[in-house]
């Protein structure tokens, strides 16, 4: 390259290299500017299956949202932004329908009356611009109340137990309910079932104890327990099972060989306990 042609390559290459440089340094200082419908979520363990919602909230504004911002009778995006999602855990039943385990969009139908709630196994979608009815997972209908006014879509939990609560749609003066529902005694006792720990199969026969549910289960449970290693808390567990079904004689014998297995434990177990069922045992021999 001769000298006159360098004289004006050499300052066009270095502009270019100060211009990529400037570029990457702008991006790199990109600044987060709040969003006019902020990301939120929401979760809540249900027994032990854990629901979590992902979703953003539109404000009102001062504008018709029912009928107006939010047409009746078309797909809603449920939210704003990106697709609203919800994930369950474990199976569950959704107004009374089977849903499985795992991540859906959700998308509803509104009307004056009646809404639609769409559980849509295309999670990945923006808004509900792509929605396809033959992605849909589970359609069910529900009834929207009306609601003290409220400024931001929010999503909440409600009638929680150990077995079902209602998620709760909540926005201007309208709230849109649709209830989850798990079998918990029968998740515990699966679990308890892919273990082959003592503690494990021991928790779940005492959850079904209780709360006075799935006894025969529960008896199964504690058997497989002791059959691992017969210890006061298992052995304890098996006597008040028994007691449950009145059989006396059963609960006399496990109670019995509970507190024998309290006084030889290396870890001998809480003192209240122990006496708690000195008295069990007690009552149970006068039957």
């Amino acid at each position: 390259m001769n000298r006159w042609l360098s004289r004006f390559v050499a300052p066009v290459a270095l502009g270019a290299a100060f211009a990529l440089t400037a570029v990457a340094a702008a991006r790199a200082q990109q600044i987060d500017f709040p969003r006019p419908s902020p990301n939120a979520s929401v979760s809540q363990m249900i027994g032990i299956t854990e629901v979590t919602l992902h979703y953003s909230r539109p404000g009102v504004k001062n504008r018709k949202i029912w009928g107006g911002l939010v047409p009746y009778g078309e797909v809603w995006r449920t939210g704003a932004n990106e697709n609203t999602t919800i994930r369950f855990s474990t199976p569950v039943k959704v107004e009374g329908h089977e849903l499985p385990a795992g991540l859906y969009g959700l998308q509803t139908i509104p009307t004056a009356s009646q809404w639609t709630v769409i559980f849509s196994k295309d999670a990945d979608q923006w808004g509900a611009f792509s929605y396809k009815q033959a992605d849909d997972a589970l359609r069910v209908e529900v009834q929207p109340r009306p609601a003290e006014p409220q400024e931001r879509m929010s999503f909440e939990f409600a009638d929680l137990t150990d077995g079902s609560a209602t998620v709760v749609l909540r926005w201007e003066k309208l709230l849109v309910p649709f209830k989850v529902e798990v079998d918990t005694p029968k998740l515990v006792a699966a679990r308890a079932q892919s273990s082959l720990r003592w503690q494990a199969a021991n928790q779940a026969a005492s959850y079904c104890l209780q709360n006075n549910t799935c006894l025969d289960e529960a008896g199964r449970w504690a058997d497989a327990s002791i059959a691992l290693d017969a210890n006061f808390s298992n052995c304890q567990t098996k006597a008040r099972l028994l007691a449950k079904k009145n059989d006396w004689k059963g609960a006399v014998s496990y109670g019995e060989k509970a507190l024998a297995l309290a006084k030889t434990a290396k870890q001998p177990p809480p003192a209240n306990q122990v006496a708690d069922l000195e008295a069990a045992v007690a009552e149970w021999k006068k039957k």
